[in-house]
């Protein structure tokens, strides 16, 4: 089942999704010359961590699950900031809201209270992968998730979503762990999409440093 192209299709539709969101913000930070924080960024993250979720559990995947729970209400908090629920009219906001913040507990309820016992075995214990690379993984998806975690406490202070340094240097470390991870577990879509995400931490690393040497 794992190796089904299916669930593949549905990763590098994930991680695509997720290469969109920093080309987009990658491209308008090179045209305003400095680091810029976009509302797509977000939606684009949404929306991509749903997908790359279903894919995360079909591919037994504990790691990645568990960081995707985690960055997903950060993902709403920002949107909320960046005032794309007001722009929605009552009718629609209060539901669509509700809907989007029920999703993960629903799934996890789906998933786990149907049989606790062979989800706690699939998702926990994969005899695929040995025990030490589990821990990479997880290792490696919590950092990547601390970026989220940086960035939201970072914003929540000064009232206003950023994108800071340190998100892109967190972002380094937590990428590198995760391709190393994904290359022994030969998974190309984790692979590519965290390869990608490196250039682009590290120009955004680039353009920040150059425009606070200019100001």
């Amino acid at each position: 089942m794992n190796s089904s192209w299916y669930i593949y299709a549905l990763g590098f539709v994930a991680q695509g999704l997720f290469s969109a969101r920093i080309l987009v913000q990658w491209l308008m930070s090179e045209k305003r010359r400095k680091v810029v924080n976009p509302t797509i960024f977000w939606v684009l993250s949404l929306i991509a961590s749903i997908v790359y979720f279903v894919y995360a559990y079909l591919r037994n995947d504990f790691s990645i699950m568990l960081g995707l729970f985690i960055s997903y209400f950060i993902y709403l908090w920002n949107m909320g900031m960046k005032g794309v629920w007001k722009k929605l009219p009552e009718a629609v906001r209060v539901p669509l809201v509700s809907v989007l913040v029920a999703l993960p507990f629903v799934a996890v309820s789906v998933l786990f209270l149907r049989d606790p016992q062979s989800a706690v075995a699939n998702l926990f214990r994969n005899d695929l992968i040995p025990g030490w690379m589990i821990v990479m993984g997880t290792v490696g998806q919590l950092v990547f998730t601390v970026r989220f975690i940086y960035q939201f406490f970072y914003s929540r202070k000064r009232n206003e979503s950023l994108l800071p340094v340190g998100f892109w240097i967190i972002g380094i470390v937590g990428g590198t762990i995760l391709v190393t991870y994904g290359a022994l577990r030969h998974d190309w879509v984790l692979l590519v999409g965290q390869a990608f995400g490196l250039v682009t931490y590290i120009r955004n690393l680039m353009i920040w440093n150059r425009s606070h040497q200019s100001s």
